[in-house]
């Protein structure tokens, strides 16, 4: 059977919303949660039949016109527009590579080691992390493996610790995966992802659920480190040219702030550590 990956992010998107909040009176007794698809069709000025089709997967085309009049109409934000755009197919410009290399390039990797202070990696769509330098080794120390920030932070044990604000950190965890879906629904890895996570948290089906689509921000991290206490640290996310779906994301310490002093600290302690581990025989 088909997907309908479409028509399920124009249910939820509707579900999310109610009359009031689009300026529209209530009227009789609502049978559905959020907006029915009439007013959702009056809102974006298209044929009720024609929107039912579109959530019913029996129209697969939307026009650009459609799809804006849909986002002014489900009051999409910028993210949550894109996403529908590329599950429609309709994307302007240059649909992005779907495909994401797993492979970090020396020149790369050679790049995150320049920065021995700050904590930086490699991550892919799908929040697998596929490189780090020495200091992300030592944030994500509290995690067996640190291997998927999704993973991470709705399976590992560490994580509802890890993170000071855990459901704030799970939303965007989730809509940064939804927003993953809409470049490649159907990849292979996605779906497993989503399946394991599904099948074994109760909140992340919740969450999955709501469709709500968000690429990275710049708000603030807080963290909560086992060895050094709490970390409050900002970011910067640089999508990497040569490996299309590839983000390089580096963490920032305010200069003489308390969270810089944790950080110079997990570096020396995680320094420490290595070296006291046994070398292997040659």
């Amino acid at each position: 059977m088909d997907s309908n990956h479409l028509g399920d992010f124009l249910r939820a998107r509707r579900a999310g919303l109610q009359p009031e909040d689009v300026g529209m009176a209530s009227y009789g007794a609502r049978r559905v949660a959020g907006l029915r698809r009439e007013e959702v069709a009056v809102l974006a000025g298209v044929n009720a039949d024609y929107y039912t089709r579109l959530e019913q997967g029996r129209e697969r085309n939307p026009s650009p016109q459609v799809l804006d009049a849909l986002s002014r109409a489900l009051r999409l934000d910028a993210d949550a527009r894109a996403h529908l755009y590329l599950l429609a197919g309709t994307a302007p410009g240059d649909r992005p590579s779907a495909h994401v290399a797993d492979r970090v390039s020396p020149a790369l990797r050679q790049l995150m080691d320049g920065y021995p202070s700050t904590p930086a990696f490699v991550m892919s769509r799908t929040l697998d992390i596929l490189a780090t330098n020495s200091l992300a080794d030592a944030l994500y120390a509290p995690f067996e493996p640190a291997d998927n920030l999704a993973r991470m932070t709705f399976l590992d044990p560490a994580g509802r610790g890890f993170y000071t604000d855990w459901d704030r950190a799970a939303q965007a965890t989730v809509a940064n995966l939804r927003q993953a879906a809409g470049f490649d629904p159907d990849n292979p890895r996605l779906r497993e992802l989503v399946r394991t996570l599904t099948e074994h948290s109760v909140d992340f089906a919740r969450l999955w659920k709501a469709h709500t689509v968000r690429g990275k921000t710049q708000d603030a991290k807080h963290f909560l480190h086992p060895d050094v206490g709490p970390l409050t640290l900002t970011y910067q996310a640089f999508d990497v040219r040569d490996a299309p779906g590839q983000q390089l994301v580096i963490y920032h310490a305010e200069p003489g702030s308390a969270s810089a002093q944790a950080l110079d600290l997990l570096g020396s302690i995680h320094a420490t550590q290595r070296q006291a581990e046994p070398r292997p025989h040659r």
